[in-house]
């Protein structure tokens, strides 16, 4: 049986900071955190069997946070994650933060009592990882960018399919074109999708429009855009998800306003409910299950190999449906 002073030993530091690392308690440095991790992974270090609330499990688990469990995007990453997981034999364990950064480290804080082997995490703001625990286990970011804290993530180029939707709007003749969004306050991807926009916009010579917040949460069923009609007057709305982007057609059709020939609209995402419709709503396509797969397998990896962090970038692409039009 390898011992933690083997351990110690082999990373070339004191028994009370492989126990620091091993449990996920205290201060200790990301450098140690890896070497410690690399020996027990290289003298092939198991646990012993917990005791307490998690010896009655019988496999390791994995803690997943995301902003909701019941958006169809994150829905499809879970399914990803599970399914990688499941092949391991590893359990799930998920929390939501419902789009709120300030529940975020508390439901971090509540997955680390499980004891977990690893956590991936959807983050509001990536910045949030400032806020949460000094020790934790092998860490991947699902949807944010890599941070110095956090160099392991799985992401799309949000940033690239904000601009490259604009331009497809903008080879449709359209030149008011409004974004209407989540808080940029609870999802820097929704951010970054404004940022392509406005790039696009500049590129082309156009004064981008200042995005139309929301909040994530309330529903998009009772969206009233009247207002924001009257002040802006777009030919084109793009919605900083397809939920969104199936709500804001609603509230079109309440001011009896028709998709496309009076607005067109647009959204990012892919869901199936979009393709269902008709016409078929224009979206960004995201790899929502595949990123959930690469999540799963990137911090197996890490927790079991002691491998080096990565960042995956995968591909997204345009789905051009019936919602846009070409502008006479």
């Amino acid at each position: 049986m390898i011992t933690l002073q083997q351990i110690a030993f082999h990373a070339g530091c004191s028994l009370a900071t492989v126990s620091r690392v091993l449990k996920g308690e205290g201060p200790v440095s990301d450098e140690m955190v890896r070497r410690v991790r690399r020996a027990a992974a290289e003298l092939g270090y198991r646990p012993q069997p917990a005791t307490g609330r998690a010896a009655s499990r019988s496999q390791p688990i994995v803690g997943v946070l995301v902003p909701s469990v019941t958006n169809p995007v994150f829905a499809a990453s879970l399914g990803g994650i599970q399914h990688r997981l499941q092949a391991a034999n590893h359990g799930v364990l998920i929390a939501q933060s419902n789009y709120d950064p300030a529940l975020e480290a508390r439901a971090v804080r509540s997955l680390l009592e499980q004891r977990p082997t690893g956590l991936i995490l959807t983050l509001c703001d990536a910045r949030t990882s400032e806020a949460l625990s000094a020790a934790l286990p092998p860490t991947v970011l699902l949807n944010n960018r890599p941070v110095a804290r956090f160099a392991a993530a799985v992401t799309v180029d949000n940033y690239r399919a904000g601009f490259e939707l604009t331009r497809h709007m903008l080879d449709h003749g359209h030149r008011r074109i409004l974004v209407v969004s989540g808080h940029f306050r609870s999802s820097d991807r929704a951010r970054l999708r404004y940022d392509g926009y406005a790039a696009a916009m500049r590129d082309a010579g156009v004064p981008p429009m200042e995005a139309v917040e929301i909040p994530f949460v309330d529903g998009y069923e009772n969206l009233d855009l009247e207002t924001v009609l009257t002040q802006h007057r777009p030919t084109a709305i793009i919605a900083s998800n397809d939920l969104l982007a199936l709500g804001v057609i609603a509230a079109l059709r309440r001011e009896g306003l028709a998709v496309p020939d009076d607005v067109s609209v647009a959204g990012f995402d892919g869901i199936a409910l979009g393709r269902l419709m008709s016409p078929t709503l224009t979206t960004i396509s995201m790899p929502d299950s595949d990123m959930g797969l690469a999540a799963a397998a990137l911090l197996l990896d890490m927790a079991e190999n002691a491998s080096v962090c990565r960042h995956l970038n995968l591909d997204c692409r345009l789905y051009p449906g019936g919602t846009v039009r070409h502008l006479a």
